[in-house]
């Protein structure tokens, strides 16, 4: 999330606040930081509009994931993390956003915090009754523990997200400042405001980076309860958890247990859905939402299936290459395999017309670039003219069409005249480097075969070119491995966003993540033009500026074809068991799911059980 300064005032001024000194620099005191002129929640507000404040507590939530687990600790790069510990549940950061205002953040361990008039540092008010899963306090100590533990030791996007944090202060026992560096930012407090808190006095005779499956003592709502290791994790709702009744967790955290079970293939995992073995489900794959769930619990009402709209960025989902190989270093070598995709033909026969085709990084929000440029991103844009793709400045970005029938051979001969002139030519009946010699291989990794039934028509088609296109699906631990340590020529990703971006950028396409494990500089980008169009969103004053900065870097990233971009939809699909309640407003961004409760009736209705 970002912070920018839509005035003078700093963002994070609310109806009802106090402004003070600290360093001889005047704060301003919250309860909240926002990059809206205002919160959608002032102070004194007692839950959030989105939930039922009288939700029942107890049952079981069900669920499902792919793969395996072979550690409790989400936050290194060693290991198979399980599923479902962060997001507020076991781990708790200092504040939390709405899911109806995710520009905004709220106190949580923290009860208020002060920012700095000129942006030099924030400070941090604890909760004196916050509390650890052993019952000890937490402490301005366990938030500094936290926060470089976090940077030395865990995986490098943390690295890239507090690398504008100086230093950090202990005031008092339930008191922190952090203090910043570079230009004036206004996205730092909200930040550092999302650090997840662990227990210094735990961790010191730990050693954090190893894995391990002992319980972690924890700040959140609940714990680990009962596990089996790539089988199943249960966390189980904290009677004595120290903040449910915060105006931010009323209504919510309403299951006595979360279950989480395990399953190797998606296909047994749609039919244990099917029988019962699990409650929810979001549906990622468009063939099983139109063909897979016709079956009696659904025709009977007691499974309910919505398409659930969302405002969500949906970002770029993408066949991403890795340009770390010298195959793919040649921008018209990746254009022309644009050419050989049809989504046309994959979303009429594949996808039941389910999606749209993406054109932005920052797809379904205003930072999203469209047409030309504008005066303002011209402005942005004209300083590094001589170092970008002449079509930023003269073209709109369009990948390309198709009728949908299935014949591409127009396409196919653009394909082919790029890689002419990148040097490619058939010989030996193989497509081969001119001046190389190396043949024109792609191997597309994946770590489950949802993807095989749309990369095979495409390889088709890259060998119709003289491509040689093969699929390699790894279990999850070993795709989760490789996508660490860059080993892949392509891999389908997905690049999510924010309403707001910042620092994130830096991970996902700066020159310093790119050679670094367990980043998420999937392609290998080592751009200055880039690197320096981040470190503007980073600093943006104002809302406007930060838009403007973003849809500059989306026709940079775009026009120099990194990935080729797929689909998106704006809707999540999902399926439940009828055995939940729901508040009567669904959150804007969400589900809701952390809203519903276990309906005993309804339950009972189709021989539901309230035990793990």
């Amino acid at each position: 999330m970002k912070i920018v300064r839509n005035t003078l005032i700093l963002a994070v001024a609310v109806a009802i606040c106090f402004v003070g000194l600290s360093d001889e620099v005047q704060t301003t005191r919250s309860h909240s930081t926002t990059l809206a002129d205002f919160p959608k929640y002032g102070p004194g507000f007692e839950h959030f509009e989105y939930v039922n404040p009288n939700a029942p507590k107890g049952g079981t939530l069900k669920r499902f994931w792919i793969g395996g687990f072979d550690t409790l600790n989400p936050f290194t790069v060693k290991g198979d993390p399980a599923v479902g510990l962060r997001g507020g549940f076991v781990f708790e950061p200092l504040m939390v956003s709405a899911e109806d205002d995710v520009l905004s953040q709220y106190g949580l361990i923290a009860e208020s915090l002060e920012v700095a008039e000129d942006l030099s540092f924030a400070i941090f008010h604890l909760r004196p009754e916050a509390r650890f899963s052993d019952g000890t306090p937490v402490t301005a100590e366990d938030v500094e523990f936290s926060f470089y533990t976090l940077i030395e030791k865990a995986r490098p996007n943390f690295q890239h997200y507090y690398e504008n944090v100086a230093n950090v202060v202990v005031i008092d026992p339930n008191t922190i400042k952090f203090e910043f560096d570079g230009p004036p930012n206004r996205e730092l407090p909200q930040i550092v405001g999302q650090i997840e808190v662990f227990s210094k006095a735990y961790w010191e005779d730990r050693d954090f980076e190893q894995t391990t499956l002992e319980p972690i003592v924890s700040s959140g709502p609940y714990k680990i309860s009962e596990l089996e290791p790539g089988r199943y994790v249960v966390l189980e709702r904290d009677e004595n958890y120290w903040g449910e009744q915060l105006p931010v967790n009323v209504g919510q955290n309403n299951f006595d247990f979360i279950r989480w079970d395990y399953y190797r293939d998606n296909e047994v995992a749609v039919e244990a859905f099917k029988s019962g073995e699990y409650d929810y489900r979001p549906e990622n794959n468009s063939l099983k939402w139109a063909t897979a769930y016709d079956f009696p619990a659904l025709t009977e009402g007691m499974v309910k299936k919505e398409m659930l709209g969302h405002g969500r960025p949906a970002g770029m989902q993408a066949f991403v290459f890795n340009i770390r190989r010298t195959k793919f270093q040649d921008p018209r070598v990746r254009r022309a395999l644009a050419y050989c995709f049809d989504f046309e033909w994959s979303n009429q026969k594949l996808f039941y017309g389910q999606y749209t085709r993406s054109t932005s990084y920052f797809e379904n929000s205003e930072m999203a670039s469209s047409g030309l440029p504008s005066e303002e991103e011209l402005a942005i844009l004209n300083p590094y003219k001589d170092q970008l793709p002449e079509e930023v400045f003269t073209q709109e970005y369009t990948l390309p069409v198709t009728d949908g029938s299935g014949n591409i051979r127009s396409n196919l001969q653009k394909a082919v005249v790029l890689l002419e002139e990148a040097g490619w030519k058939i010989q030996d009946n193989k497509l081969t480097h001119e001046e190389t010699g190396e043949v024109l291989e792609i191997e597309f990794l994946l770590g489950s075969p949802g993807f095989e039934r749309i990369i095979s028509p495409f390889i088709q088609n890259l060998s119709r070119v003289g491509i040689s296109g093969s699929i390699r699906t790894v279990e999850p631990a070993q795709f989760l491995n490789r996508a660490q340590e860059k080993d892949y020529d392509m891999i389908v990703a997905s690049f999510g966003q924010s309403l707001s971006p910042g620092n994130e950028q830096r991970n996902y396409w700066g020159s310093e993540a790119a050679d670094q494990v367990g980043s998420r500089n999937d392609v290998g980008i080592k751009n200055p033009v880039i690197d320096e169009l981040i470190e503007k969103i980073v600093a943006a004053e104002t809302r406007e500026e930060l838009i403007v900065v973003c849809r500059a870097l989306d026709r940079v990233l775009l026009w120099h074809h990194y990935v080729l971009p797929t689909w998106h939809i704006r809707a999540d699909r999902v399926l439940w068991w009828d055995k939940f309640g729901r508040p009567d407003v669904k959150p804007l961004y969400t589900t809701g799911i952390s809203t519903w409760w276990y309906d005993e009736a309804k339950a009972s209705r189709i021989g539901g059980s309230s035990s793990n």
